[in-house]
């Protein structure tokens, strides 16, 4: 009997007011097909399919949950059902999945059991900020997230700074939402006036917002991105 695959599902980045303007038609079509699933979170898993009128019963599906809760022994047996023929699908929690995603673990097992990985297309906060940035697209580097601690946070920008400079690479960065006005005021008050920030928020959704500016500017506007989903880009 044929493997099935491993289908890795783009969702959208938050409720945009209809799926089908940043969701292909085709993953719809390949969501269809599947009736077991991978996902970070049930709840908005759950939700997602739902969104996209799945012919199945929420009920009558199959959901394996991927997130810092998971036992390690469960999660070897997330892909047996690919042995028997089945394919399955591994939904992002927002965006694509295994990009500031823990899926990247299910990516991995299925490759040492040469099992077929299909990535499908869609929305993705950070390359979507990165476009949109004016930034160097060729050269940049992904930090997740900063650190907490408020010395450490401060080296940190130094360091993207100089690194920015010397070898002319775009520096990208998130936050916690609940923390996004203490990391721009942070970095208002540790870069140099002339280094440029983006801030892409609410990526693909009705309150998006992408705005580069230097850092002598950034401190002549009024924002707040509290709880707003935000991509943050630095470049010298």
């Amino acid at each position: 009997m044929n493997k099935g695959k491993l289908y890795l599902i783009p969702t959208t980045l938050g409720e945009p007011d209809k799926p089908e303007k940043v969701l292909p038609n085709y993953n719809t079509t390949i969501v269809h097909q599947l009736d077991e699933f991978i996902v970070e979170q049930l709840r908005t898993a759950r939700r997602f399919l739902r969104k996209l009128d799945h012919p199945v019963p929420i009920d009558n599906m199959i959901f394996h949950e991927l997130n810092k809760h998971t036992n390690e022994k469960e999660i070897s047996t997330y892909l047996n059902s690919v042995f028997s023929g089945k394919s399955i699908g591994l939904l992002s929690e927002a965006g694509t999945p295994c990009i500031a995603d823990p899926g990247s673990v299910i990516v991995q097992m299925a490759h040492e059991k040469n099992i077929e990985v299909v990535p499908l297309v869609g929305p993705n906060s950070i390359i979507l900020a990165l476009m949109a940035s004016g930034f160097n697209g060729q050269n940049f580097t992904f930090h997740g997230y900063l650190p907490v601690d408020k010395q450490a946070l401060v080296k940190k920008i130094r360091e993207m700074e100089t690194t920015s400079q010397n070898l002319n690479q775009t520096q990208i960065f998130i936050e916690t939402p609940y923390r996004n006005n203490q990391l721009l005021g942070k970095l208002m008050e540790v870069c140099r006036k002339d280094t440029k920030i983006c801030v892409a928020t609410d990526v693909t959704l009705k309150g998006e917002s992408i705005k580069t500016r230097t850092i002598s500017e950034w401190k002549k506007e009024t924002v707040d991105l509290h709880k707003k989903p935000t991509v943050f880009l630095l470049y010298c």
